[in-house]
Parts: structure tokens; C-alpha cells; sequence
């Protein structure tokens, strides 16, 4: 063979490990070491049980729907989750034990500490459900249940994994509470909000109502389907936030309502950029502004009184304005409005401060400015989702 065909083959033995080596470098390069990919397969397992503890909060389902996969988590042959009455849901092999998983979680139930159970009584040799760690649930310093890992035998690596996989479990339960205390404290101010319409209004709308059905019939149906459309809002069912848009319509029908007592003396500007129409903020956030402008300040000025509506985009956040030229208030009294003190109407502006900061961060609640005999301006800043993004994570982080 000459030189350049024992060359040749030489080159050909060599592809062959170095197109292996790259493809594996690759490889490595995509699924990293067996210590990032370990990482990986184990936050990606945390990722799966997370959301429905996050919202269900521990129940029958979520204790099903999660427990599988804290046992791959875990790496056991079996996994008890119980609450402090029964068991939730046993994953894995061996399930004739779990009739006897509340009763070996009684004791971890009454005290709060892990227990280590070192022996379960099985009829079959080919179980591998032998020994037990079982860790307490605790929701703000109560027990409320128990994580239970069955296996072969009970390490001291496989305790301390079980404990730190039943606090991240705790961790988890106590998002949900508190998720569940906020929507149920957002639904109560929203109630209370709602208890805070006018008897008057709706007494003297229908007032008005009547009042037309002889003289002027169409008029009469119109202003009847705007108090079927205002009230409907009101009191709709559903989510704690709205569009601007559904807000804005809400406080048109509000003011055809009141125009059909007081005529042209009350006038309502409304001045929007399209893009904010779709904008989300709390429900109930504007209209009852307009109503308090409209009862404090305009219908104690003499003459023709204006609320003007403005929305518009300012960079990184958008700005909602309601001014009124009314008679206005003094320092004092506007100052008590936000903290709440005082009247009904106060409650309800200090109402809508704590659900704007709640929603959108201590920089964003109400600005209030009011002169006496000039009138008063109300500003609501809303940050954008890309800061509100940014917001949110820097809460997760503290």
C-alpha cells in the first residue's frame, strides 16, 4: 500500500472516534452533566406537583394529582399524603397499607415531628414497602397533615430528603391560603362596596324612570335597560378586576341616570386613548369615584357641573384622571377620604386604595388634589404588564 492510501486509512480509523467525540460533546452540551440533568428532571418534577397545591390547597384531588409525582421526586416505592382526619391519596406499590397510613401519621399529627417507622408489618416477602419517614404539613405553625415516603429501607440521605420536600409541600399550602384570604378579603370589599349604593339612587332613578313612561315612552325604556345594564354590572359575578372599557360603560349608564333628574346641569367628558380601553384595574375602581364627584362636588355648586374622563399611555405606566370643577375640599378632608375616616363615602375611596395597591404595588394607589371652590382631580397610575412583571418579581424574591 503506498503513502497515500495508508494515509487515506489512517484517516478513515480516525473519523470514526472523532465524529463520536463531537457527537458526544454535543450531547453533553444539550443534556449536561448527570448532575445538571439530575437538577433539571428534579425541578422539572417540582414544577408538575406545584400548581395544584398552589390552588387547590391540600384536598383529596390535589393530594392525587401531586403525589406521584413527590414519589418520583422522592425515588420511594410508595407515598401517603394525609391530612389531619384521613388519608388523601397513597401513590405507588403496596397499596394494601394505606388503610394503615392515618394511624402511622397520628403520632407526627400530634406532635409535629418526623417520625421514622422502621418496620410495617406486610404479609408478602416481594413488598418493598418496609420502612417509613413521615414528615408533618404545617400551615402557619399547625400541623394540617403529613408526607409519608414508604420504601425498602429508610436512609438518613431519604429523611432529610422527605423533610425538605414536606416543607417546600408546607410552603406551597401557604401560598394557597394566602391566595384564598386575599380573594376572599378583595370578594368582602367588593361586597361592601356594593352595599354602598345609593338606596337614593336607585330610588330616585326609577323615579325618573316613571316620570317618562307617560311623557316621553322611548326615553323611558332607554333609561330602563341603562339602569338593567348599571345594575347588572354592579352586582355581576366573577372576577375581582375589569377592563376599562366595561368601567367606562358602567359610568355612562350611571350618568344617563342621573342627567335624566338633573338635565344639562351635570356633563360628563370622556377622553380615552384607544389602547387603553382594554386596560385591566380592579372592578367597582372608577365608577364610584365619578359618583362621589358627582354627589360632594357638583351637586353643591351652583350652575353647570363637569366630570371629565381622561386615559392615556405615559411610558411605562398608564394614567387614569377623573377632575370634577366642584366645590372641592380642603387638605384635611381629602386626606381623610384615602385613609378612610370619616363617612360611608370615605370607606368606599379608602376601599379602592387598598385594592389599587394590592393589585398593583405600594407606588400605585390613589392621588388625590382638591382645592376648596375649584374643584378636585383624582389620579390612578397603572403600571404595564412588562413592570408590573418586574414588580411581581422583585415581591417573590424579598
Amino acid at each position: 500500500m503506498d503513502s497515500t492510501a495508508t494515509t487515506i486509512a489512517v484517516a478513515g480509523v480516525l473519523a470514526i472516534p472523532v465524529g463520536a467525540a463531537v457527537r458526544a460533546a454535543r450531547r453533553h452540551h444539550v443534556y449536561g452533566t448527570p448532575t445538571e440533568r439530575a437538577a433539571y428532571e428534579a425541578m422539572h418534577t417540582v414544577s408538575l406537583a406545584a400548581p395544584v397545591l398552589r390552588d387547590e390547597g391540600l384536598s383529596p384531588e390535589s393530594a392525587r394529582k401531586s403525589a406521584r409525582h413527590l414519589r418520583r421526586l422522592l425515588g420511594t416505592a410508595a407515598v401517603a399524603i394525609t391530612d389531619t382526619d384521613r388519608l388523601l391519596a397513597w401513590d405507588g406499590e403496596g397499596d394494601r397499607h394505606a388503610d394503615d397510613a392515618l394511624v402511622h401519621a397520628k403520632n407526627v399529627i400530634a406532635t409535629g415531628r418526623v417520625k421514622l417507622l422502621d418496620w410495617v408489618d406486610c404479609g408478602s416477602e416481594e413488598c418493598n414497602v418496609r420502612d417509613a419517614v413521615i414528615a408533618p404539613l404545617i400551615v402557619d405553625g399547625q400541623t394540617v397533615g403529613t408526607l409519608a415516603a414508604y420504601n425498602s429501607t429508610a436512609s438518613v440521605a431519604l429523611t432529610r430528603a422527605v423533610c425538605e420536600v414536606a416543607r417546600w409541600v408546607s410552603s406551597q399550602l401557604e401560598l394557597a391560603q394566602l391566595d384564598q384570604s386575599r380573594t376572599r378579603a378583595m370578594e368582602a370589599e367588593i361586597r361592601a362596596l356594593r352595599a354602598q349604593i345609593s338606596p337614593h339612587f336607585i330610588y330616585n332613578s326609577l323615579t325618573a324612570i316613571a316620570s317618562f313612561v307617560r311623557t316621553d315612552p322611548s326615553r323611558a325604556r332607554e333609561l330602563l335597560l341603562e339602569f338593567a345594564d348599571f345594575t347588572r354590572y354592579s352586582f355581576r359575578r366573577g372576577g375581582s378586576m375589569t377592563t376599562l372599557a366595561e368601567e367606562l360603560r358602567c359610568i355612562d349608564c350611571y350618568f344617563q341616570l342621573e342627567q335624566a333628574r338633573f338635565g344639562d346641569q351635570l356633563q360628563l367628558v370622556v377622553r380615552v386613548a384607544p389602547e387603553t380601553l382594554g386596560l385591566e384595574l380592579p372592578f367597582l375602581c372608577l365608577q364610584p369615584l365619578v359618583e362621589n364627584a358627582v354627589r360632594h362636588g357638583l351637586r353643591g355648586k351652583s350652575g353647570q357641573g363637569t366630570v371629565a374622563i381622561t386615559a392615556e399611555d405615559s411610558g411605562s405606566e398608564y394614567t387614569i384622571t377623573i377632575t370634577d370643577d366642584g366645590v372641592g375640599m380642603d387638605p384635611a378632608t381629602a386626606g381623610a377620604a384615602l385613609s378612610g375616616e370619616g363617612t360611608a363615602d370615605a370607606h368606599a375611596v379608602a376601599n379602592i386604595q387598598e385594592r389599587l395597591l394590592a393589585a398593583f404595588g405600594p407606588d400605585h394607589g390613589l392621588e388625590l388634589d382638591s382645592t376648596p371652590d375649584e374643584g378636585t382631580t383624582v389620579i390612578i397610575r397603572i403600571p404595564k404588564p412588562v413592570s408590573r412583571r418586574r414588580l411581581n418579581n422583585r415581591r417573590e424574591s424579598a
